[in-house]
């Protein structure tokens, strides 16, 4: 199932039509119904509920215009929505329509001292090692922050934990920081799809040394597209991030910029992982070749000492095989240098007995030069 999810929105952007106008809204077949969460907070007040339309939605939030709201929209198969969507909190049709053709770079727009910022949440399914990337769109407003995404699941469920329990300060703090704890979760959860994917490299290895073939080979091959996969997203989100450093302080004030610097630190590091982890997917390959070399040398090596075994037998055999005859069948005429050995009485015995000394002394010798020592 998730290859063939990886695989479809892989390819998404070539199922889109072809000359339509600028910010023309289609909904993909396999788009969700969508949910409507919200979660509404100040220092003194929290509410969370999920509504059952959109106008439920607009309401509670124009309630309570002196909280914080959390706007999360799960999936997007309603153009009607959509469009309203667009109207009530100031939506550019292009930026709904990178949010509907949901396979964008992560990036940052500014739109009237309001932000709508794209990020790729990350998920390692171990089972096919495989990677999918789900985007995760980000507006940010005076009291609001909405996020869109296609999925039901996402990896923002610790935040969320936060928030109810009142953990931490985003109580307290502007609808910016929640632009930043949002960015930052999915960032983090980045490294475990590092460290998951550093298991299964050590698993490769660990096959290849054992016992390789040309499926490790693939599996290998296929690791090596999933991280040139992984680094296109990472450095986009690096520069995301450092475009979001440099923004003007009425937009994002220089007491959060030190937030989002931290986790400005967090994608140079993914990078480094990531090439790293590329370093030594590469490596594999070349333990690969290595390894089938090797292997192949150890076959050439048993063959080689059984041909030099049977080499001088052979030699032997065919030298005594000609069976040349002893004397001239109609004149009787001796010719001595016609193979005498084969006429004595123990001449049989006499050639076994050679043939197996030879065996046993070629043995002797390969073992004293070391050639078995690998068997």
């Amino acid at each position: 199932m998730a290859k063939k999810k990886r695989h479809r929105s892989r390819h998404k952007i070539l199922d889109r039509k072809l000359g339509i106008s600028p910010g023309s809204l289609f909904i993909p077949a396999e788009a969700h119904a969508p949910r409507y969460l919200l979660m509404s907070f100040n220092e003194q007040f929290f509410k969370e509920q999920e509504l059952v339309s959109y106008a439920e939605l607009v309401q509670q939030v124009k309630a309570r215009p002196d909280a914080t709201h959390w706007i999360d929209i799960r999936g997007y198969a309603d153009l009607t929505m959509l469009e309203l969507l667009k109207q009530d909190f100031g939506i550019h049709s292009l930026q709904m329509e990178d949010v509907i053709n949901d396979y964008q770079r992560p990036k940052v727009d500014e739109l009237d001292d309001r932000l709508f910022i794209i990020t790729r949440m990350l998920r390692w399914h171990a089972e096919h090692h495989t990677l999918e990337d789900v985007q995760l769109s980000v507006f940010s407003g005076p009291n609001y922050v909405l996020t869109l995404q296609s999925d039901y699941e996402d990896c923002l469920d610790p935040l969320r934990e936060r928030i109810r329990v009142g953990k931490g300060i985003i109580r307290q703090r502007p609808p910016m920081y929640l632009v930043y704890a949002i960015l930052d979760v999915v960032l983090d959860y980045y490294f475990p799809v590092m460290g998951a994917i550093g298991v299964y490299i050590e698993e490769l290895e660990q096959k290849i040394l054992d016992k390789p073939s040309k499926q490790t080979l693939r599996e290998i091959l296929d690791l090596k597209n999933e991280l040139i996969k992984l680094r296109r997203i990472a450095w986009p989100e690096r520069d995301k991030m450092n475009e979001l450093l440099r923004m003007d302080a009425d937009i994002i004030p220089d007491n959060l910029k030190v937030y989002f610097r931290d986790a400005y630190d967090h994608t140079i590091q993914l990078i480094d992982l990531i090439d790293s982890h590329k370093e030594m997917s590469t490596s594999l390959v070349e333990l690969y070749m290595s390894t089938v070399s090797n292997r192949m040398n150890e076959i050439m090596k048993v063959l080689t000492i059984i041909s030099s075994i049977f080499i001088p037998l052979s030699f032997i055999a065919g030298v005594y095989g000609m069976n040349f005859s002893r004397e001239d069948p109609e004149t009787g005429e001796v010719f001595h240098l016609s193979m005498p050995e084969l006429y004595l009485p123990y001449s049989y015995p006499i050639l076994i007995i050679l043939m197996t000394t030879l065996v046993v002394v070629q043995l002797y010798l390969f073992y004293k030069k070391g050639w078995f020592k690998s068997f």
